[in-house]
């Protein structure tokens, strides 16, 4: 149990050398569970929900380790989140490695209890078939919410392969199961080939927002966030961002890749137009380290994560 007169601190790098000690995000404290915690890092090492290349099983870990290299205040933004939230990294949720349907059902179970104190959580992924569990989950807590869907397909697949659970279905399904606030969604960065108009249009049908890559190109999208600001309002909302959002000379380690994508400013400036809002959660997906060996791509997924936090309800921010 965190101790309530003192917030946890990502340990430092004059205490202990950022190539060494445990590796938690940010080198944060672990708990086991998510008593008297405001926000938590969680990993979902799933990836059997891929369709193209797989490895994002292998991304919190990865994230986690390029995460030794954040600090705990935000030069941009002044936010210092562990100054008033008490924030932990509780691990990774278990999962059955032969059987996705069953994955679901562990994912959704383990969020059902990471949230029932009010503790919210940002997501280390994993495929991005996990947002539909962790969905699921937060309707339990919070009723219907809005999303900002940062991605470059819209994941409303009726079914691949012929299979209803993938990571190109997520959004599909909670629709279906009535999870979300739909004239309250917005999707952003979406792009590329596709097999019919209605990839993007059924989205639109839904009462979405949809905002192809094209209109987002040579523009900051400060004035896009302060539409979604004002059509979220006062619902709860989570974000779901999918580092395949992101053009691939940024981000290359990531199962299906397409060019024409965000910038890093601009993944920015999605989340931190975020400040203001019920934040009740939000993941980073589809991290796929064995195609960016550099680290690069788990590095800004990382730094979008601790950004994430920085946006979450209650953070001080220094004047």
């Amino acid at each position: 149990m965190p101790d309530p007169h003192r917030f946890n601190q990502p340990l430092g790098g004059n205490e202990m050398p950022r190539f060494g000690g445990i590796a938690t995000m940010m080198r944060l404290p672990q708990a086991a569970t998510t008593a008297g915690l405001d926000a938590c890092f969680v990993g979902v090492p799933l990836d059997i929900g891929t369709s193209n290349r797989p490895g994002a099983r292998f991304g919190p870990r990865q994230i986690r380790a390029e995460s030794v290299l954040l600090r705990p205040y935000n030069m941009a933004t002044r936010a210092a989140p562990f100054d008033s939230l008490q924030v932990a990294d509780v691990g990774d949720v278990r999962l059955n490695p032969y059987d996705l349907k069953d994955s679901v059902r562990l994912i959704e179970a383990a969020y059902t209890d990471i949230v029932a104190n009010g503790c919210r959580p940002i997501t280390l992924g994993g495929d991005h078939t996990i947002a539909w569990p962790i969905l699921r989950a937060l309707k339990a807590r919070h009723g219907r919410v809005a999303v900002v869907h940062v991605d470059a397909h819209a994941d409303v697949n009726d079914a691949m392969n012929g299979e209803k659970i993938a990571h190109g279905t997520p959004f599909r399904r909670a629709v279906e199961d009535g999870l979300l606030l739909n004239d309250r969604v917005t999707q952003i960065g979406l792009r590329g080939t596709g097999y019919h108009a209605d990839d993007f249009d059924w989205c639109r049908r839904q009462g979405f927002t949809v905002v192809q890559a094209e209109d987002c190109w040579h523009r900051s999208l400060v004035p896009l966030m302060a539409e979604v600001r004002e059509r979220v309002n006062d619902a709860p909302v989570y974000l779901s961002f999918d580092i395949d959002g992101i053009d691939p000379s940024f981000a290359p380690g990531t199962g299906t890749p397409e060019i024409g994508g965000l910038s890093v400013p601009q993944a920015l400036e999605i989340i931190r137009g975020l400040r203001g809002l019920n934040v009740v959660g939000a993941d980073i997906v589809e991290v796929s380290p064995p195609y960016d060996t550099t680290g690069t791509t788990a590095l800004l997924a990382a730094n979008l994560a601790y950004e994430m936090l920085c946006v979450l309800p209650g953070v001080e921010v220094r004047a």
